[in-house]
C-alpha cells in the first residue's frame, strides 16, 4: 500500500500543491485509485463521503494534463460530472487548488448561472470543466459544448446521480464523450443502484476498489446512543442536547414528513435551524446551507437524500434523530463530522424498534457503541433484546456444519 504522495511519481508542482493543502498521506481510496487511473484503467469505485474521493480523481487528472500538455488553445479534456451544483462548487475549488502552481483552467457549469457567463467561460479555452448533467446537456444540444476533445469522464457520485433521474443523460453524454480514453465512476455503494442503472458499455474493464473509512479516520469520532421511551421523550432528548451539548449539529431525519414535524417543534421551542431536503429548489437549498455554514444557525435539519456531497466545515455534531435504514448509511452520516483532521460527536436517539438497527450498525463497524444517560431523563424501560429468527438461527448453524464438512474433507488424506 502507498504511504505517501512521494511514491506516486507526481510532478513537483502537484506534489507542492498536495502538501500545501495539509494532505500528509493518501486515503484508502487515494492510494488505491490514483495508481490506476495513472495506468490508463478505467475504474469503478466505491467510496463514502468523507474518505478523500474528489482529490483521488484530480489528481491524476492533473497529473495526466501535466504528462499529455495540449499542443493548441481548445476545448476541455478532462469532463467531471456532479449530482448537485454544490458538489461541483466542491470539486472544482479542490481541482483549483491542486492545479495551483500549473497553467490548467478549471470551469464550472451549473445550474442557477446566467446562460451568457457559461458563454464566456466556454469560449476561452478550459482544461477540466465540472459540471451537473442536465445544464450540461442543455449547452451540447445549443451546440456550445465541445465533447470530441474529452479525454477523461469522471462520474462523482453516480448513485445520487441515478436518485436525482440523471441515468439517461449520463448516458447520453458518455455516448457525446465516445472518443475519451478513459472512464472514471465513484459512488457511496457498488451494491444494487451505484452503477446498474447506467449502461454497460460505460467502462470498460475497470479496476474495481472499494474504500470504506478507516478505524483510525472514525476514532476521531466518538459515539454513544441515548434510548427513548416514546415520541414525546425523544424530542425532549433531542432538545436538551441541542441547547446543552452540542455547538454546530446536523440532525438526520428519515423523511421529508418528518423534517417538517420537526421543524415546527423546534421553532415552537425557539431553537433556530434551517433545513435541506429533496426536490428542493436551488436558491432556497444554497441559502440554507449558507445561513449554516455562516453561522446563522447551528442547527441543520436534512434527509440522508438532500445531504449527500455537502462538505460542510467544522459540524461539532451529528445526530441520527431517526436511525438510517442500513448501517453504511450510518458511516455515511456520521462522516459529516470529524472532517480535516478535526474531532466530532455522533449520537443516536433509539426508540425501541430502533435497537436491532444499532446492533447491526455495531457489528457493521465491528465497534461497541455505548449507550449513555442524561439525569432526569432516563428512560424508564428495559433495553429490548431480540432474539435471532428461528431460521436465521438454524441457517447459521448449517453454514457451520458445512464449514465443518469441507474442513474435514481438506484435513482427510487421499
Amino acid at each position: 500500500m502507498i504511504r505517501t504522495f512521494a511514491e506516486l511519481d507526481l510532478d513537483p508542482i502537484l506534489l507542492e500543491a498536495i502538501e500545501e493543502m495539509g494532505f500528509s498521506r493518501p486515503t484508502e481510496i487515494q492510494a488505491q485509485a490514483i495508481p490506476q487511473a495513472l495506468d490508463a484503467r478505467d475504474i469503478l469505485a466505491s467510496a463514502p463521503t468523507g474518505t478523500g474521493k474528489t482529490a483521488s480523481f484530480a489528481i491524476p487528472a492533473i497529473q495526466y494534463l501535466l504528462d499529455f500538455p495540449r499542443k493548441k488553445a481548445g476545448p476541455a479534456r478532462i469532463l467531471i460530472l456532479t449530482p448537485t451544483r454544490e458538489l461541483a462548487m466542491q470539486v472544482a475549488e479542490q481541482a483549483t487548488a491542486l492545479a495551483k502552481y500549473t497553467r490548467l483552467k478549471v470551469a464550472t457549469i451549473t445550474g442557477g448561472v446566467t446562460y451568457d457567463s457559461h458563454a464566456s467561460t466556454l469560449a476561452e479555452t478550459q482544461d477540466i470543466v465540472v459540471a451537473t448533467p442536465g445544464r450540461l446537456m442543455e449547452y451540447i444540444e445549443a451546440e456550445r459544448f465541445d465533447c470530441r476533445a474529452i479525454e477523461w469522464l469522471v462520474l462523482d457520485e453516480a448513485d445520487r446521480m441515478l436518485d436525482l433521474g440523471f441515468g439517461p443523460t449520463v448516458d447520453r453524454l458518455s455516448a457525446e464523450c465516445r472518443w475519451r480514453k478513459q472512464t472514471l465512476l465513484f459512488s457511496a455503494t457498488l451494491e444494487g443502484r451505484g452503477v446498474e442503472g447506467f449502461t454497460a458499455d460505460l467502462l470498460k474493464e475497470p479496476a474495481e476498489l472499494e474504500a470504506q473509512p478507516s478505524t483510525r479516520e472514525r476514532k476521531k469520532i466518538t459515539q454513544w446512543y441515548h434510548r427513548a421511551d416514546d415520541a414525546a421523550h425523544k424530542l425532549n432528548l433531542l432538545k436538551h442536547i441541542l441547547t446543552e451539548q452540542a455547538q454546530r449539529t446536523i440532525v438526520f431525519v428519515k423523511t421529508r414528513e418528518r423534517l417538517g414535524e420537526l421543524r415546527q417543534q423546534l421553532d415552537s421551542a425557539q431553537i433556530p435551524c434551517s433545513w435541506i431536503q429533496g426536490e428542493m429548489p436551488q436558491d432556497r437549498r444554497n441559502n440554507a446551507i449558507s445561513r449554516f455554514r455562516d453561522g446563522s444557525v447551528n442547527v441543520l435539519l436534512a434527509t440522508d437524500v438532500a445531504a449527500r456531497g455537502i462538505d460542510l466545515p467544522d459540524v461539532s455534531h451529528v445526530i441520527n434523530y431517526d436511525l438510517p435504514r442500513s448501517a453504511d448509511i450510518y458511516l455515511h452520516r456520521i462522516g459529516r463530522t470529524a472532517r480535516a483532521g478535526k474531532k466530532g460527536i455522533a449520537i443516536s436517539i433509539v426508540e425501541a424498534h430502533d435497537q436491532p438497527m444499532m446492533d447491526r450498525v455495531g457489528r457493521y463497524t465491528k465497534e461497541t457503541i455505548k449507550e449513555r444517560f442524561i439525569d432526569g431523563m432516563r428512560p424508564t424501560h428495559k433495553k429490548p433484546v431480540f432474539k435471532k429468527k428461528k431460521a436465521e438461527k438454524r441457517r447459521q448453524e448449517k453454514s457451520g456444519e458445512e464449514k465443518e464438512r469441507r474442513e474435514k474433507e481438506i484435513i482427510a488424506p487421499e
